[in-house]
């Protein structure tokens, strides 16, 4: 009765100990993860949709939990052998030599099982969770477009045939596990049968203690098995972490000396106040351009120079913090306005307040009861599209840079509205001495700029022609 309390409180605290130590690396795993993601290779960040990292980040993390928790299974194992066959022994040493075939052989079974079957099924399955939710995740960010052309059904029956896969995977895991179970429950037979036909001839009370530990022996095989049939969701996951947080590293360069920079193709060298201004045909390269030098984008040798440094050299932060960009898709949190405007860095309320009223967003704002707390919604879906465009120029206003990088700003905008963003744009660069790189169709913001240049294109190998030349005004 003793060892049976004794085996309950030592099960429970193993579990506990085992989910402590689980939890908390994985509360510093994911911080891990994602930093790695944000700062690691740009081709590879960019490359995920989200479906994918939040696979990353929840699905195969919650799988390495059980490399943690069970990582006492092969002790446990060993423990309760020595233990069972120990008192087995006691009753006859042929009963402890029966126990100990016995265990191996339900060891062994259920290893090959879990390898042959639970293995593979469980890294199927890992690989089916983030097809699924890569899908379902394209498809949510696609919603309104199918909803306008009808393709309701066509999504609903991409999402069936995507989950059938998964659920395909899921059925032969527990399959695998169905086969794991079978075999330990037969091994628990024949064992206890082998340890009472080998105990015969010993008292009554010593064949009992003999089968008790043919039980707990062969029980304490369970957890191992149990641990090698999860191995395969666990391994496909590590395999897929290792992958993200063992990125090559990037070649680093020394910091760039200045903010100067120069694009070979115009043949000077900008410094702030300076304004340059691009424009050219949709699909020319402007985007890439500057997302290049805002390190985005992978660069290419020699396509544009930072501070005297080929930005192909530098490692993608040093060119981020030289560069206030405000993307034409801007992208924001599911929080508050406040936490938005936040991202930039560090400021007070009134520097919150002072860069939405020069991206005229400020009167909106005031106009909700919640002010700065106001939420913006999944991606900015309470506000227009010219709002969330003002309001990532707002957030890019507050972003202590050299250069303010700004790829259509007033795109969408009414004329007069237009006007008032550029003034405000226009004092406010000529306040904090900070340099302007422009992209736009339109000619109001090109007039900002005291030089402009052509982006005609790409070559072959992906370089940006860029030419010197203002924008034609009757274009």
């Amino acid at each position: 009765r003793l060892l049976a309390i004794l085996r309950t409180g030592a099960r429970y605290i193993e579990r506990v100990a085992g989910h402590d130590a689980a939890l908390k690396a994985l509360a510093r795993l994911r911080p891990q993860l994602f930093d790695a993601l944000a700062s690691g290779p740009i081709t590879r960040a960019l490359g995920l949709s989200s479906g994918e990292l939040s696979a990353r980040l929840v699905q195969d993390i919650d799988a390495v939990q059980t490399v943690f928790v069970r990582r006492s299974a092969p002790w446990s194992f060993g423990a309760g052998l020595v233990t069972a066959v120990l008192l087995a022994t006691i009753a006859s040493p042929w009963a402890g030599g029966a126990l100990a075939a016995g265990m191996a052989a339900a060891c062994g079974g259920g290893v090959l099982l879990a390898r042959a079957l639970s293995a593979p099924a469980g890294r199927e399955a890992q690989i089916a969770m983030g097809v699924l939710k890569d899908r379902l995740a394209s498809l949510e960010a696609a919603a309104p477009e199918l909803k306008a052309y009808g393709l309701d059904g066509w999504a609903a029956r991409e999402v069936a045939s995507t989950a059938a896969t998964f659920d395909r995977t899921q059925i032969a895991l527990a399959r695998a596990g169905g086969w794991i179970a079978a075999w330990q429950a037969a091994a628990t037979a024949l064992t206890i049968i082998g340890v009472a036909v080998a105990a015969q001839g010993a008292d009554l009370p010593m064949i009992a203690l003999a089968l008790l530990a043919a039980v707990m022996g062969v029980e304490s095989a369970t957890g191992l098995t149990g641990a090698l049939h999860l191995n395969g969701r666990a391994e496909e996951a590590l395999d897929r972490l290792d992958a993200a947080l063992s990125a090559p590293p990037h070649r680093r360069g020394d910091p760039p000396k200045s903010g100067a920079v120069s694009l070979p193709a115009l043949g000077e060298t900008l410094t702030p106040p300076d304004r340059l201004g691009l424009h050219g045909p949709s699909g020319a390269g402007k985007t890439s351009l500057i997302e290049r030098l805002c390190g985005l984008r992978e660069a290419l040798p020699g396509e544009a120079m930072l501070g005297g440094a080929d930005v192909a050299s530098l490692a993608p932060e040093m060119r981020r913090a030289l560069f206030a960009y405000a993307a034409q898709d801007v992208r924001l949190l599911d929080d508050t306005i406040r936490r938005n405007l936040l991202l930039a860095g560090p400021a007070s309320d009134d520097a919150l307040w002072a860069a939405l009223d020069d991206a005229q967003l400020a009167e909106r704002v005031r106009a909700d009861p919640l002010g700065l707390d106001a939420s913006v919604g999944p991606n900015g879906e309470r506000l227009s599209g010219g709002e969330r465009r003002r309001l990532g120029l707002a957030r890019a206003l507050l972003r202590d840079a050299p250069w303010l990088v700004l790829d259509e700003p007033t795109e969408g905008l009414d004329a007069e509205t237009e006007r008032r963003v550029l003034t405000a744009l226009d004092r406010r660069l000529a306040a904090r001495g900070q340099g302007l790189i422009l992209v736009s169709h339109r000619a109001a913001p090109m007039a900002l700029c005291d030089r402009q240049a052509r982006v005609d294109g790409m070559d072959i190998d992906g370089r940006v022609r860029v030419t010197p030349g203002r924008r034609p005004v009757a274009a």
